[in-house]
């Protein structure tokens, strides 16, 4: 009985004293009715101890029982306190003042003996008892018809009023149901209609026994509390239909939840609860007023997750499962949102059961949508709310589907993990989780629905485990937002994989991301500026309400589709929205999971392309480098994501990290613009090489870059510029490299044949050219050019089809120098100090003609001269020449076009045929001074001459080594060559060097080791000579036999060596035809003297025909007479 000592002792408190104080004043005019005294003192009854089943009854208990059976109502000085069976627990529980108040003396021993219990039967079920309710709450039972109606006697009268305590307003009867209710709910049996309900159900699940005449001592409440066990065991298993679980019924239901309801304003009134946690109240909420303080979810939590016995908490998890069923059996939730309910229509569904009406999931999904819409929702309503959807976040074992459809999960994965929400994250995990586990489709709605009605994206402190994970991170980066506010979670995602982040905070957000992903409405912040325009454009419904034609996961991608119409296209979204959208498409850049809709379609590609892509990021780069091996639906899907991402690159927030000190040094003014149109990306690639480009920058561009390449709708600016001159021009093709060519091929083809009117609109051509440099840039932006050309380290060991793709891009480079991307940034500084007045098609030729200036970089005249090796490889990258000789070529080197193809390199074959021929003297003007220029640049430099370099490079190696490691080439490997003439063996060599000797003949300028031996020669005895045609080495060759002239020792030195090698070149190579013969005597310098003897001849011949004419043949005079 000691327990019974420390129940006295619990309960001293002044609320208790005021209570009795109220009910001795209320029924002192009515105590002679009851035989009742008022007590002598103002004492406050402790509660009576809980007497186990197993304690054996009194040994007189039969004989009490059988004196309260047959005196149902004693008279009026009859006091328990004289009863012998309670005399000695009264004595030992008891103040002697309340021994001679009868009720006192009840309210202290409660439950003691089966004599109590028949009296506190026979009292509520007493005609004077009831006679006495009548009178106190008469005005109230004439309000109340339920009460009014009631059959008298049968005590359902005062059970009634106890169910309606709430809406009591008469002072006096407030007072006498608040104390009648301690009393009649200390007994199953006595509460209205309950034991009628409920008994075959208490027999089935052993709740106890309620054999008429056999009362059994039992726990007080433990009835109660045991059909309240078996009703969330039958919620958490009601699907999968175990034959053991014995359905309860559904009257018998309804009074479990109705008790529990009514007992839910007192913690007293709820026996089974009352007596577990007795002791932790006192520790918890000693310093809380009020009697239902362990009822509410915050103490709630310190009684479950502290130091308290396992019955209280086991106690206080059953209440808070029975919270979960019906929302009433939360007193101060129910009290707090009563007005809110009725106001928002939370319980007029009539499409509803009323059992899902009562749940508190639909209550706060109901309530938490008129939130949403910016309807009025009390401040104390909505305090509950968040403790309550805390609640369910902490504890999965409130929602009974998680409970059902998640337990094989939870026994193989998340075990022991029950406090603090940490089974729930667990689960979140798996569900999230990669391609090697997977939840149950069921348990993954589950998940789905409860993350719905705690709704943590409104309040991220709803989930305690996301709370101290990120606790440090909101501290230090998110410190400005104010706490509790739903941007918080947005913050922290701008964080993720910075260096502020933490690992645990990282996962538990990504877990909770997972879900509120997949439904619009779980980001507040998204579904307040969107509400409108998905309605209006989604036609979707209430917070709260789901369609099978716009289900949640579709509704964001009906916002993004129309967040980037343009004006023509109509149907846009409000500013605000689309800000919002793009805060959503940045966040589920950073993870492929964070996208319901890739994920879906892309798992099986996933596993079978991007199973090792485990970094941050690596999963959608895969995506897009395999988008032509992905299946179908997948590649829809990421190449909507890449084409949105084409226009506005910050939503992949992972490269605009990286790339962050390059935008604020050289992209600040496009990146501060609200609308991004591809500017941001556009000045990250010209700015690639800048100092502030890091490495993961410059590997984000260029895949980026490379990503493009595989479709031109990946280039907004590209799209949105050519992409009707596409479809008219380049029909059916994808590829953006295919379309740039076709494009470009269209330009020049319409530049060349000078046509009136471009077939490729202005606004194309202009950004046509940004890409055409943006690829020259990188070789591995033509993949049609790298996948064939990426593996031979040298020209002689590439491909016919990689030949062919390179002379492609050089011919549209040299046709357009400003697509060279290595020229343009090499000589930048040289195109502004020497050719800013200059085309932009001929930059090139610009720098060409001042390559030789002292004022030029070398690094610059190192790359002009690789050009011009290029050019002179063909014609046809060389657009001035190609257009000067447009008619010689056709005239005099026809059969070398007919051998060659029309991709194939010609190795400078036509350019030589062309040098023959001006030493011919036999171009046209035009051509002749371009043919000039090549002769005069090759001369100072062996390798400007494709065909000398190719056929005679063992030559020079062998016999000119020296002069062609020489770092700066002024022709001298040429003067080398033509000293070491006999010494050449290959014919091919030896025929190149004759050719060079021979147009040497044609332009001293050609010979340029001669003319500077001559240079003072020329300016003396030659200047009024005109240059070319060789007019100016004839002039000197007459010098030179002229013996009144004196030349320089060097020219006259040059100049008797030149003589001895034509003589070679004329005895060696000898003429092919009449006209290499008239070249030989024009050029000879002797060839006054020969035209001389060749008139002489003539005229010789011409006399003696005269002469002999008649000899030959003589006519007779009879045929001249004729």
């Amino acid at each position: 009985m000691d327990i019974c000592t420390s129940v006295f002792n619990m309960f001293h408190s002044r609320s208790q004293l005021q209570l009795l104080l109220l009910f001795s004043v209320c029924f002192c005019g009515f105590g002679s009715v009851f035989g009742l005294k008022p007590a002598s003192g103002p004492a406050e009854p402790p509660n009576a101890p809980v007497l186990r089943p197993a304690d054996p009854p009194a040994k007189d208990a039969p004989a009490a029982a059988a004196a309260g059976a047959s005196q149902p109502r004693r008279a009026t000085g009859w006091k328990l306190s004289e009863e012998e069976a309670c005399r000695e627990d009264l004595t030992r529980l008891c103040p002697k003042h309340t021994w001679t108040n009868n009720l006192a003396v009840l309210e202290c021993l409660q439950d003691r003996r089966e004599l109590l219990w028949n009296y506190k039967f026979n009292l509520t079920t007493d005609p004077k008892f009831e006679s006495v309710a009548t009178e106190v709450c008469k005005s109230t039972i004439a309000e109340i018809k339920e009460c009014n109606d009631e059959e008298r006697g049968r005590g359902y009268l005062v059970s009634c009023l106890v169910d309606h305590r709430v809406n009591i307003s008469e002072f006096q009867c407030n007072q006498y149901i608040t104390k009648m209710t301690s009393i009649i709910f200390s007994d199953y049996r006595l509460i209205c209609g309950f034991m009628d309900k409920c008994k075959e159900d208490i027999n089935n699940l052993h709740c106890g026994s309620i054999n008429v005449g056999h009362k059994d001592v039992h726990t007080q409440g433990e009835v109660i509390a045991c059909l309240e066990k078996a009703l969330v065991r039958e919620a958490e298993q009601q699907q999968q239909q175990q034959d053991h679980v014995r359905p309860i019924k559904e009257e018998c239901q309804k009074a479990i939840l109705r008790v529990a309801e009514l007992s839910s304003d007192d913690f007293h009134l709820d026996r089974h609860l009352y007596f577990s946690c007795r002791d932790d109240r006192e520790r918890f909420c000693q310093n809380v007023r009020g009697c239902h303080c362990c009822l509410h979810p915050k103490k709630k939590k310190s009684l479950t997750f502290k130091y308290s016995r396992d019955y209280c908490r086991d106690a206080l998890t059953t209440r808070q499962k029975l919270i979960s069923q019906d929302y009433r059996v939360s007193y101060s939730l129910a009290k707090a949102c009563k007005v809110d309910l009725r106001k928002q229509h939370c319980s007029l569904d009539t499409n509803l059961p009323r059992a899902r009406e009562a749940r508190l999931s639909y209550l706060l999904l109901c309530l938490e949508a008129a939130v949403h819409r910016g309807r009025p929702v009390s401040g104390e309503c909505q305090g509950e709310m968040l403790d309550y959807r805390r609640m369910l976040m902490e504890d999965f074992s409130l929602s009974p589907e998680i409970v059902l459809h998640c337990r094989t999960e939870i026994e193989a994965h998340c075990s022991g993990l029950h406090r603090k929400g940490r089974t729930l994250h667990c689960l979140m995990r798996i569900g999230r989780g990669d391609r090697s586990t997977a939840v149950d489709s069921m348990c993954q709605r589950a998940l789905q629905t409860l993350i719905q009605s705690a709704d943590p994206g409104a309040d991220y402190r709803i989930d305690r485990a996301l709370n101290e994970a990120c606790e440090s991170v909101i501290q230090t980066a998110c410190k400005h937002i104010r706490n509790g506010d739903p941007m918080i979670l947005s913050c922290l995602m701008e964080h993720l994989y910075t260096e502020k982040m933490v690992e645990d905070c990282e996962h538990r957000l990504l877990e909770l991301q997972y879900f509120i992903s997949r439904d619009w409405k779980l980001d507040p912040i998204l579904y307040k500026k969107c509400q409108g325009d998905a309605t209006r454009l989604c036609h979707t419904h209430g917070w709260n309400e789901t369609s099978e034609l716009m289900p949640p996961g579709a509704v964001f991608s009906c916002l993004y589709r129309h967040a980037y119409r343009t004006e023509e296209q109509g149907r846009r979204l409000s500013r605000d929205c689309k800000v919002e959208v793009q805060r959503i498409l940045h966040q589920r850049a950073l993870d492929v999971k964070l996208d319901p809709e890739l994920q879906k379609r892309c798992m099986i590609d996933l596993g079978k392309w991007c199973s090792d892509k485990t970094d941050t990021g690596q999963e959608l780069e895969c995506l897009q480098d395999h988008l032509e091996d992905l299946v179908s639906a997948c590649r829809e899907v990421v190449g909507n994501l890449t084409e949105l991402e084409s226009e506005d690159i910050q939503i992949d927030a992972l490269l605009i990290r990286a790339c962050e000190p390059v935008i604020q040094t050289h992209c600040h003014d496009v990146a501060d613009n609200q609308i991004d149109t591809g500017d941001v990306m556009e000045c990250l690639v010209q700015h690639k090489h800048q100092k502030e480009m890091n490495d993961k920058c410059l590997v984000g561009v260029t895949h980026f870059q490379l990503i493009q390449m595989k479709d031109f709708r990946f280039s907004y600016k590209f799209k949105m510029a050519c992409k009707e001159d596409v479809l008219r021009l380049c029909p059916n093709i994808k590829k953006k490299v295919d379309v740039v060519i076709c494009l470009s091929t269209t330009v020049r083809n319409d530049t060349l044949q000078e046509a009136r009117e471009q077939r490729v609109s202005l606004k194309c051509r202009k950004q046509l050219r940004v890409e055409e440099l943006e690829m020259s840039e990188d070789i591995r932006l033509e993949p049609e050019l790298y996948d064939p050309c990426k593996l031979p380290e040298q020209k002689k060991q590439l491909s016919p089809r990689c030949h062919q793709r390179i002379f492609r891009l050089q011919e549209v480079e040299m046709s357009d120098p400003e697509l060279d991307y290595q020229l343009m940034r090499v000589c930048k500084q040289m195109i502004k100090r020497f050719c800013t007045e200059a085309d932009a098609r001929n930059v090139l030729q610009c720098l060409k003609q001042n390559k030789n200036s002292e004022l030029m970089d070398p690094k610059c005249k190192q790359m002009i001269t690789k050009r011009q090796i290029t050019q002179n490889t063909d014609y046809r990258l060389n657009p001035v020449l190609r257009k000067a000789c447009r008619a010689d070529i056709p005239k005099f080197c026809q059969s070398i076009l007919n051998k060659a193809g029309e991709d194939s390199e010609l190795e400078g074959q036509v350019i030589a045929c062309l040098k023959l021929k001006y030493a011919d003297q036999r171009l046209s003007p035009d051509c002749e001074d371009q043919i000039r220029v090549i002769l005069q640049e090759s001369a100072l430099d062996y390798r400007l001459d494709p065909q000398l370099q190719m056929h005679c490079s063992d030559e020079i190696s062998k016999l000119c080594a020296e002069e062609a490691a020489a770092q700066e080439q002024t022709g001298q490997v040429e003067e080398c060559l033509k000293v070491n003439l006999l010494k050449i063996k290959q014919e091919a060599c030896k025929k190149e060097v004759l050719n060079m000797l021979k147009e040497s003949k044609a332009d001293i300028f050609v010979d340029p080791v001669l003319h500077t031996a001559c240079a003072l020669d020329l300016k003396h005895h030659c200047a009024a000579i005109t240059p070319g045609r060789g007019r100016q080495m004839s002039c000197l060759m007459e010098a030179l036999q002229d013996k009144r002239v004196r030349l320089q020792p060097e020219c006259k030195k040059r100049l008797q060596d030149r003589i001895d090698m034509w003589s070679y070149a004329a005895k060696v190579a000898p003429a092919e035809g009449f006209s290499d013969l008239a070249v030989q005597v024009m050029t000879s310098p002797s060839k006054n003297y020969i035209l001389f003897m060749i008139a002489l001849s003539v005229c010789v011949l011409f006399l003696v025909g005269l002469l002999c004419g008649r000899i030959t043949k003589r006519v007779t005079r009879e045929l001249k007479d004729r």
